[in-house]
């Protein structure tokens, strides 16, 4: 394992180069499972869990070859119908082979998915939907078993206790393209990143509409062709960005975020006291001299995101004033409070609320990733925190972050990786 090792209290200046998005670009690998024609995908962050899902197509006897940020999918005559444990669950996001392997090969062997410990993500909505399409499934040592001789359309209400999942959505969306007759997703996810593999779909020959909108209507195909496409920036790295240059003071400018996928996060970061202005595909960035506390709710898209809610605590645990963040989402996606208080920061919590004391400045210390957007809070913390500080585990930050340490060390931040005990 390695750690990071962070001087905190450094200028940052310049730009930073936003990647493709790691949450559009999963699933829309596990869309090429849908046809036998081949694939590409452009923009591709070079992610251990982009690694991870190649595997998985791998494994399934799909021929995938990587290129710098180009992956190319031939899925022609792949035979495989099992996604095993050892590779999901590393990965939740692995589970949206579900769809793809059901609706193309009518008979799926998933393992149940791991991933980040953030509190209970059921998988529930998932296997609701496409039980509505005709699938048959059972869980049997840990896999999800499913079969259907023709999956048919159907109404699906995917309306969950936190509110739409995306994942489920793209499970459910993906399956339906190839199911007989038309299908409406009710309290479908909105996420840009399920805006974009409707895209892809469409590319493909399928027939949607309403993605974008809580209901989404499908009419099944018989068959759908390959893709030749671009990924969508990632908003959470992007938004990370935008809390760097907020937490160190300092003006810096994005390129590639697209600041409509980021509207809540912007609002937020505008209350707080910070300059933010968008043109031509770039975003500058130039915080006020004396910062103010605000509340913030996660909500579904396009509310404020669950994923910068630990990036955002960081930002106010060093804003002098009493804030108030609450998770609306993942009640329990608190794990990165404790390692925050290593640093000297005040945060209280009650129940799915965190009551955040800010502080000047916090003090660099020995903390611990409990993952990804954890550890990427860690990091915005110790940027700014006085001295230094050692952020171990930091896998996570390689699952979701491409290359960051080495792009905020080319702003200016002084960090390097080393080899952890």
């Amino acid at each position: 394992m390695e750690k990071l090792i962070i001087r905190g209290g450094r200028t940052l200046k310049g730009t930073a180069t936003v990647s493709g998005s790691k949450n559009a670009s999963l699933p829309i690998l596990a869309a090429a499972l849908l046809t036998d024609e081949l694939c590409v995908l452009d923009g591709v962050p070079a992610l251990r869990d982009v690694t991870t899902m190649i595997r998985i197509l791998r494994n399934l006897g799909v021929k995938v070859t990587q290129e710098g940020s180009r992956v190319t999918v031939d899925p022609a005559g792949y035979a495989g119908i099992e996604a095993p444990y050892r590779l999901v669950s590393t990965m939740r996001a692995s589970f949206c082979v579900l769809g793809p392997l059901l609706a193309k090969k009518r008979q799926a062997k998933v393992s149940l998915p791991g991933g980040c410990v953030i509190g209970p993500r059921p998988v529930d909505l998932h296997l609701k939907g496409l039980k509505a399409l005709g699938a048959s499934l059972k869980i049997e040592g840990g896999y999800v078993l499913a079969s259907s001789r023709e999956l048919r359309g159907n109404t699906i209400y995917l309306g969950g206790a936190f509110g739409s999942s995306v994942l489920g959505t793209a499970n459910v969306l993906m399956a339906a393209c190839l199911s007989k007759g038309r299908t409406l997703i009710e309290n479908a996810a909105c996420e840009p990143e399920l805006v974009d593999l409707a895209n892809v779909l469409l590319k493909m020959g399928a027939k949607i509409q309403g993605h974008g909108t809580p209901v989404i209507s499908v009419e099944g195909v018989r068959r759908l062709n390959g893709f030749t496409h671009r990924v969508i920036p990632d908003r959470i790295e992007a938004g990370t960005f935008l809390i760097a240059a907020a937490v160190n003071g300092c003006e810096l400018r994005v390129n590639g975020a697209r600041p409509e996928h980021l509207g809540a996060v912007i609002d937020k970061l505008r209350e707080v006291g910070v300059e933010v202005s968008a043109k031509d595909g770039s975003m500058l960035i130039r915080p006020k001299r004396r910062l103010r506390p605000v509340d913030v709710t996660t909500l579904p898209y396009p509310g404020f995101p669950t994923d910068m809610q630990a990036q955002m605590m960081a930002l106010m645990s060093q804003t002098p004033g009493i804030s108030v963040i609450t998770e609306k989402i993942y009640p329990d996606r608190f794990m990165h409070v404790a390692e925050l208080g290593r640093m000297g920061a005040r945060i209280k919590l009650e129940g799915a609320t965190a009551i955040v004391q800010g502080l000047p400045r916090l003090m660099g210390a020995p903390v611990m990733a409990s993952d990804l957007r954890a550890s990427a809070a860690l990091v915005l913390a110790s940027l700014a925190a006085k001295g230094t500080s050692e952020v171990s585990r930091i896998y996570h930050l390689d699952r979701g972050y491409d290359r960051i340490d080495e792009k905020l060390t080319r702003l200016g931040a002084e960090i390097r990786r080393e080899k952890a005990e």
